[in-house]
């Protein structure tokens, strides 16, 4: 600090300017920052304040003429340098109390701010005309990639039924079925893209909470007990009939982690649970459950789950398929209805995902506290009986194994005798998950009769089943 008349200043070597002139406008004293911006080299001190700021401050006989508001309260003015450039500086002019008619001005050099909000301004325009240009880009291209995709699975089908050729309906169905894969992941890009643009907005519209839940299940239901697993949907009967929300994104959702439940189980069965949680004034939560009993995933792992294409590892990529964009959409679907998703597994056990999601209620309820559901789910873990069902149920030689077997086995060769090989495939990865733990002369003939089907080969296929199916009688 700088002592000047017995008042204290700040020191020279202050970054804003600091200027302190009497009555008349006379400087008495200047820092350095000040002499260095306003170009004078120590040759402040003695020149009128009017010098500085001519604009706004006049020399005058009788004293300074202003008109300057005096106070705490900022200013933006234009300051003069020796060689009359101008620059804006943000100023601040008060009284001083220790010295009567001594003023003191601080001011600060906008210039260079207003130069970086120009900038920045410039680069946030620059990045919204390239997330612009991206959206159009990804509308475009998927709306290309569409065209052709329609035109091929309409082609297709149409096709499909006309033809009865079992060698030629194989192929043309995995056409199809390429075809609506592909249409389902050019759907995910577009909502992806809406999603990171922040210009995905929710229809929200009155429906019948069943009649959806209804839909969802007969859209899965085939092809889950196709698969050899067993599928339950139970609904809690405080849900309300009818609520107020986006029920095509909450079909979504469900529709993924089910889709999802059903790439990844094997052996087992599918479990989904529906609940009211909470309501609050006219919104109620409803919290959705969905179990399976598939590979699983490691503790570590789950956090990559709802990250942007992202596998747990390359290993179920390459097995499984998918962008790694599916529970990114969800997780920021839910998101966007007041709700949370999380994940609870264990490797080879399982897994339960669930979400929670806020809907407008269509008639008057009484309210109930989160937590006063007596048909709220205790805690989001896979039980312990669900845990010992599917020990029994994979363990070579109990019952339920055997049963099971039996029940695959006999779909298998019907699909077989059908030469719908396809499905005979989906029914044999099933019967290898029961056998896994069987002894080493079982599993040689799973391995027989795995390679007859995928070589669509009749006569092996029938012997390597009569020679497993004997061997379990």
């Amino acid at each position: 600090m700088e002592q000047n008349g017995g008042s204290i200043f700040p020191v020279g070597d202050a970054l804003e300017m600091v200027i302190i002139f009497d009555r008349t406008g006379k400087i008495t004293y200047a820092n350095d920052a000040a002499e260095k911006k306003l170009e004078y080299e120590q040759e402040l001190c003695g020149r009128n304040i009017s010098d500085i700021f001519p604009n706004h401050f006049t020399a005058a006989e009788n004293g300074l003429e202003t008109a300057y508001p005096f106070g705490h309260e900022l200013q933006n003015l234009v300051a003069y340098r020796k060689n009359l450039t101008c620059f804006p500086v943000e100023v601040r002019i008060m009284s001083s109390y220790a010295q009567p008619q001594t003023y003191i001005c601080m001011a600060n050099d906008t210039l260079e701010r207003e130069h970086l909000n120009r900038e920045v301004a410039q680069i946030k325009k620059e990045v919204q005309q390239a997330a612009r240009v991206k959206a159009e880009f990804v509308a475009n291209v998927t709306h290309e990639l569409r065209t052709p995709v329609n035109g091929v699975l309409g082609n297709i089908r149409e096709l499909l039924d006309v033809e009865t050729m079992p060698d030629k309906l194989r192929p043309m169905k995995m056409i199809e079925r390429c075809c609506e894969d592909m249409n389902k992941l050019i759907d995910n890009i577009l909502d992806f893209s809406k999603l990171e643009a922040g210009k995905f907005t929710l229809e929200k519209r009155k429906f019948h909470v069943r009649d959806m839940l209804d839909y969802v299940k007969a859209h899965h239901i085939s092809k889950i007990t196709e698969k050899g697993l067993e599928f339950f949907m139970t609904v809690s009967p405080n849900v309300p009939e009818y609520v107020t929300g986006d029920e095509l994104r909450i079909k979504q959702v469900l529709n993924n982690l089910l889709s999802n439940a059903l790439k990844f189980t094997s052996v087992g069965k599918i479990t989904v649970e529906i609940l009211k949680t909470a309501q609050i004034n006219g919104r109620i939560e409803l919290f959705f459950i969905v179990i399976d009993s598939g590979i699983g995933i490691d503790k570590a792992e789950q956090d990559k789950l709802f990250q942007s294409f992202s596998q747990v590892d390359a290993s179920i990529s390459r097995k499984y398929g998918g962008t790694g964009l599916g529970l990114n959409i969800c997780k920021q679907l839910v998101e966007l209805m007041g709700g949370r998703i999380a994940v609870e597994s264990r490797k080879g056990r399982g897994s339960t995902f669930s979400f929670s999601i806020w809907v407008d209620s269509c008639k008057e309820e009484p309210d109930r506290p989160a937590g006063a559901n007596d048909a709220r789910r205790p805690a989001l873990t896979v039980s312990e009986v669900g845990e010992r069902s599917a020990d029994e149920l994979q363990s070579f030689g109990t019952s339920k194994n055997r049963e099971a077997l039996e029940k695959n086995l006999s779909k298998l060769i019907l699909c077989v005798e059908m030469e719908n090989w396809e499905k005979a495939e989906g029914f044999m990865e099933t019967v290898r998950q029961l056998t896994l733990k069987a002894p080493r002369e079982v599993g040689r003939m799973v391995l027989r009769l795995k390679m007859a089907i995928q070589k669509e080969d009749y006569e092996k296929t029938a012997s390597s089943f009569e020679e497993l199916k004997a061997y379990l009688q």
